[in-house]
């Protein structure tokens, strides 16, 4: 049956709102012409999505152009403020964005492994709350949080989890009571795989793996272009898998023994030191296997294009070892996922995939291929650590644009 009369123009709204939201500022014009509606029905639309505050004048098409007809619309961008949170055992991080996106304010705070739940939880929000009115938000919409550990399907809450402090599941509850905001919690890793399939390393795939290699290790699985999360949200909890070269099993309650002994940053720096690596400098908030790993790719890189002196042979041998024995490791762990998911492409995410560039990427790709039937490409992810809270902000801005963009009754 044909849509009645007020569905078609709810549809007609969501519609061109989505390309405001894609394309950026458009005359009625191009909006016809992109849409394929009559010229009266786009007069209609944005007649009513001014009213409504959604779109505003923002400029003329051209100098040449003058009157209704050049007239540049756009989605109001301060209808909504967003936040994203990055929850880590460390700390906390958040950047504040308007309706398009665009960062309006940033901000972070450590949190020793010593700090009280309570008193965690409340420097957390504060940050929170400091960040928003530094934006000029007088209210936030939607808040992403992007946390380790996992989240129940049914509920959206983030469960008990061992070795995760209290804290992180104090906070979400915490945020819901202080801001007036809907609270949106996913895993970080998920998060992260969202961010490099729409801004990163994966812009081009709709299937893919993301190997999550941080302060510990994770993955996620985007399969067909949708996330999968698993029966009881626990799909890509790769730390735990059972994997050769390691004293023991993991357990129900410890990932010692699975993979994470293998590719965990505190494995990865036992790993360098066995080979005469030690980190020369190390970020704040910044995995110490990072820093490794630029450290050793740095060393192998040509000479000449570092003004510092030349590395001695033992130096780029030894950083030649690590990367190659690393890679091994990485391999084991990514050649299981792609024996039972095969998705064609591993991007190796977090801040060591990042740092280790097509230098570790290549390395790993060139094990697979010998371990799997199955073709895969490798690659070394975009974004690093801060895919988390890009993938936190789009999750938040996709949420509130559904209610915001949302068909009304007329």
């Amino acid at each position: 049956m044909p849509a009645s009369p007020s569905t078609a123009r709810a549809i007609n709204d969501r519609v061109a709102l989505r390309l405001l939201q894609q394309e950026g500022p458009l005359t009625a014009g191009q909006l016809k012409q992109l849409t394929g509606l009559s010229r009266p029905t786009v007069a209609d639309l944005v007649e009513r999505l001014t009213a409504a505050g959604l779109i505003e004048v923002v400029g003329e098409s051209g100098e040449q152009r003058r009157g209704p007809n050049a007239r540049l619309y756009g989605i109001v961008a301060d209808r909504a403020h967003l936040a994203a949170l990055d929850v880590r055992t460390e700390g906390v991080s958040v950047v504040v964005s308007d309706l398009l996106g665009r960062e309006l304010a940033r901000a972070s705070v450590p949190i020793a492994d010593d700090t009280g739940t309570g008193p965690a939880v409340e420097q957390a929000v504060t940050l929170v709350e400091r960040a928003a009115k530094e934006a000029g938000a007088e209210r936030l919409h939607t808040v992403g949080v992007g946390a380790p550990g996992l989240i129940d399907p049914a509920t959206g809450e983030l469960r008990d989890s061992s070795g995760l402090p209290e804290w992180h599941r104090r906070l979400v509850a915490a945020l819901q009571e202080r801001l007036p905001a809907r609270v949106i919690v996913e895993n970080e890793t998920n998060l992260a795989a969202l961010a490099e399939q729409r801004d990163g390393a994966a812009r081009d795939r709709d299937t893919f793996v993301l190997l999550w290699l941080g302060h510990g290790t994770g993955a996620a699985v985007v399969l067909d272009g949708r996330l999968r999360r698993g029966a009881s949200g626990g799909t890509g909890e790769i730390g735990f898998l059972p994997v050769p070269g390691t004293s023991t099993l993991p357990s129900a309650t410890d990932c010692e023994g699975g993979f994470h002994s293998l590719a965990g940053s505190a494995a990865v720096a036992e790993l360098a030191a066995g080979h005469g690596l030690v980190a020369m400098a190390v970020s704040p908030g910044e995995p110490e296997a990072a820093a490794l790993v630029r450290q050793a790719v740095a060393t192998l890189s040509s000479p000449s294009a570092s003004p510092s002196p030349s590395p001695s042979p033992s130096a780029s041998s030894g950083a030649d070892r690590f990367l190659s024995a690393l890679a091994d490791r990485l391999a084991i762990g990514a050649a299981s996922v792609v024996a039972v998911l095969d998705p064609g492409c591993v991007v190796l995410g977090g801040e060591v995939g990042q740092v280790g560039g097509e230098v570790l990427a290549a390395r790993v790709g060139e094990r697979l291929a010998r371990m799997s039937p199955l073709p895969v490409e490798v690659r070394a992810s975009a974004l690093g650590g801060g895919a988390v809270l890009r993938g936190a902000l789009l999750t938040a801005r996709e949420s509130a644009q559904d209610d915001l963009f949302a068909p009304r009754s007329r």
